[in-house]
């Protein structure tokens, strides 16, 4: 008898991958004595790097930039969208099918539908083009840096690919459905951050009701620790040191428990999210709290809908002994 797998802490620190994200975050820090929003902005740029983690090879860690540039490419996408709210709308629902329909087939769908749509989301509030442009770069310059500072890192054994899932053939409309209807929300009452609830709502959202679920308490809660520790930071100093300080520790931690099984990485997101926009102005603190924490109910509340309870009617209305193709 094959003993099962122990589950994942909940909470999981890796000194060695702590050192990985301090090292990564020293040009922003030192970018963040001299300009603090341009640091917290250098600082954003290595988190994707830093969520993905060090692949066991060095052979394979160069993907890290690929991945990275991915998500730049995506906020791009977003912010494209964004000039035109019913192409935006109609945009993030139709890539949502698309990407879980890829999702069911091959392992770069997966990636599409967790990763860069999600991202697509975040662009949306990037109105400015040229902006979204300019993250994009940065991301892809961060995910270089981390790349070349993870090669420093001896290699680790090649785990098993992950087996690609079939997903029923109504998942990819319900997560295009939470998406498009949270980004019709954002545009309808004219949010500062119309990316934020979709985004939420793609992040949460997964294929497994326990995950689902599990994603939405845990969002909700990074989210607001991240939010409170930015608005406390801001309202305390704006000693650029301090900001300096706080960027490593942020993405040292950021790196440390990206494997953790609570949804803790949405908390290091936002720390940088809120800071960026009320660094200089520190009175806004309260309600950038209140805007993120708010649009972030909104999102959550969709994905908990069309990812738990929706699956739910349809199945206790399903006829027993029928059976319905996951494909």
């Amino acid at each position: 008898m094959v003993s099962a797998l122990p589950a994942p802490r909940a909470l999981r620190w890796n000194w060695s991958d702590a050192l990985l994200g301090a090292l990564c975050a020293l040009p922003a820090a030192a970018v963040t004595l001299n300009d603090v929003s341009r640091g917290l902005a250098f600082a954003i740029g290595v988190l994707p790097a830093l969520i993905v983690g060090v692949q066991p090879t060095r052979r394979r860690r160069p993907l890290v930039i690929v991945v990275g540039s991915l998500i730049g490419a995506s906020i791009v996408v977003g912010s494209v969208l964004s000039h035109q709210p019913w192409l935006a709308v109609l945009g993030i629902f139709l890539l949502a099918v698309g990407a879980a329909e890829l999702a069911g087939r091959r392992p770069v769908g997966r990636l599409l539908m967790t990763l860069g749509l999600p991202l697509v989301a975040v662009g949306l509030s990037y109105t400015d083009l040229a902006e979204a442009c300019g993250l994009a770069a940065v991301m892809a310059l961060g995910s270089v840096y981390a790349c070349l500072v993870s090669l420093a890192w001896p290699e680790g054994p090649v785990g098993p690919a992950r087996p690609v899932a079939p997903l029923r053939r109504d998942y990819g409309i319900r997560l295009g459905v939470a998406a498009a209807i949270a980004a019709a929300v954002g545009f309808a009452l004219d949010f500062d951050h119309v990316g934020w609830a979709c985004a939420a709502a793609l992040l949460v959202m997964r294929p497994s009701a326990e995950m689902t679920q599990q994603r939405s308490v845990g969002r909700l809660a990074a989210v607001t620790a991240g939010a409170g520790a930015a608005v406390i930071l801001a309202n305390q100093t704006s000693s650029t040191a301090v900001y300096a300080l706080a960027t490593v520790v942020v993405l040292a931690a950021a790196s440390a428990t990206h494997t953790s099984r609570w949804y803790v990485t949405s908390a290091f997101t936002t720390f940088f999210a809120i800071s960026l926009l009320i660094y200089a102005d520190p009175t806004e603190g309260v309600s950038r709290f209140n805007e993120r924490v708010l649009e972030t109910v909104l999102g959550v509340g969709l994905a908990y809908f069309f990812g738990l309870v929706v699956p739910l009617v349809r199945d206790s209305t399903t006829p027993q002994g029928s059976t319905r193709p996951s494909k």
